[in-house]
């Protein structure tokens, strides 16, 4: 055990690390170790002030991100209570039935105006390919007339916000017919 112990004694003797430790640093290298603290700390201030200013744009930007997404709702029930006021048989014999229809159409107007202002967009799906980045596929349709892939019908409209996707558009989505084969039953005669 004796020979153990005095090879660890040996090996920390000899150790440059050990050594340099011990070693009282010299004002230069103070100076220099402090400098690249002070260059660290100021490298990490003007990040960090970078990322405050970025979060700070996003919060003017976007602040309003959950505001207007239920603000959708809005629209959204005045363009149903527009259509099933429109086509409600007892209501549709008054005579005053336009002029209320015209009222709703131009608080749907205000509406809209007041999203474009805020930059909140409609999602154009008209005739459009599907991309799962701003829609969202309800169902399917057996569709020739269009490739597949195609949005042939919207459900529920979508919003972007800026260039966030505030809502993502609801459709149905085209897909080709399925083909039936049909095998006729074979006949076997007997002769």
């Amino acid at each position: 055990m004796a020979n153990l112990n005095d090879e660890d004694n040996k090996s920390k003797k000899d150790d440059p690390v050990k050594k340099e430790e011990k070693r009282e640093l010299t004002a230069e290298e103070k100076l220099k170790v402090t400098e690249e603290k002070l260059l660290r700390s100021l490298a990490e201030l003007e990040n960090q002030r970078k990322r405050f200013e970025k979060d700070i744009k996003e919060a003017i930007d976007f602040g309003g991100f959950n505001f207007a997404k239920e603000n959708l709702v809005i629209l959204d029930n005045l363009q149903r209570a527009y259509i099933s006021i429109k086509n409600d048989p007892v209501l549709k014999n008054n005579k005053d039935i336009d002029k209320f229809l015209n009222n709703i159409e131009i608080i749907e107007k205000d509406l809209v105006t007041i999203f474009k202002k805020n930059k909140i967009e409609k999602i154009d799906t008209k005739n459009k390919k599907f991309d799962p980045n701003f829609h969202q596929a309800m169902t399917e349709m057996e569709d020739d007339k269009v490739e597949p892939g195609t949005i042939v019908q919207e459900m529920l409209a979508g919003y972007m916000f800026g260039d966030r996707l505030l809502r993502p558009s609801l459709v149905a989505v085209s897909k080709k017919k399925a083909q039936n084969e049909v095998k006729k039953p074979e006949k076997n005669e007997k002769k």
